[in-house]
């Protein structure tokens, strides 16, 4: 009996080895999320470009967009946004989801640094981004043209991203609209 209490610590070392070694395997910046394959939340939230002017889920819909969630705080968001420019020179069409952030601020931002936004929804006070799970600055989410998110993307999107993520999809889900 006690040569056997004597293999407890190694059986139990023996476990958590393995319990670590699996999450060895898994890409820490990948984060699930619930919403993909389910439909965009509803929102109905003022354009940054006119207060006067709301937006819903409903101006999503018939194309295949990108929604970037940004904020002129976020430091990434500076760094993904020559890219986001680049893409709306090549036609993809994105949507700007401001994300509590300061309005005039935001607007100064798109003035000195392009604007590759269709248009541009705020959300001062996160509540579109916490029905979207938004863990922070930037997120980008790839909607179909019937408002059904397909992707999800936390961090930049630069060209390798593009490339080696969402380019594919995008033009798969491009071409079930044409």
């Amino acid at each position: 009996m006690n040569r056997i209490a004597l293999f407890i610590p190694l059986v139990v070392f023996a476990i958590l080895t393995l319990f670590l070694l699996k999450g060895l395997d898994r890409d820490p910046t990948e984060l699930p999320s619930a919403l993909v394959g389910e439909a965009f939340p509803n929102f109905v939230l003022p354009s940054l470009a006119d207060e006067q002017t709301f937006f819903s889920e409903r101006d999503l819909g018939g194309r295949v967009v990108l929604v970037n969630v940004w904020a002129t705080w976020c430091f990434a968001c500076r760094i993904e946004h020559p890219m986001l420019n680049q893409l709306a020179t090549e036609g993809v069409a994105i949507i700007g989801l401001n994300y509590k952030d300061q309005d005039q601020q935001a607007r100064q931002w798109l003035e000195r640094k392009g604007n590759p936004y269709v248009f541009n929804i705020v959300d001062s006070k996160g509540t579109l981004g916490f029905d979207l799970g938004v863990t922070g600055a930037p997120e980008t989410y790839l909607v179909d043209a019937q408002g059904i998110i397909r992707y999800r993307r936390v961090g930049v999107v630069d060209q390798r991203v593009w490339d080696d993520e969402i380019n594919d999809l995008y033009q798969q889900l491009s071409g079930e609209v044409k």
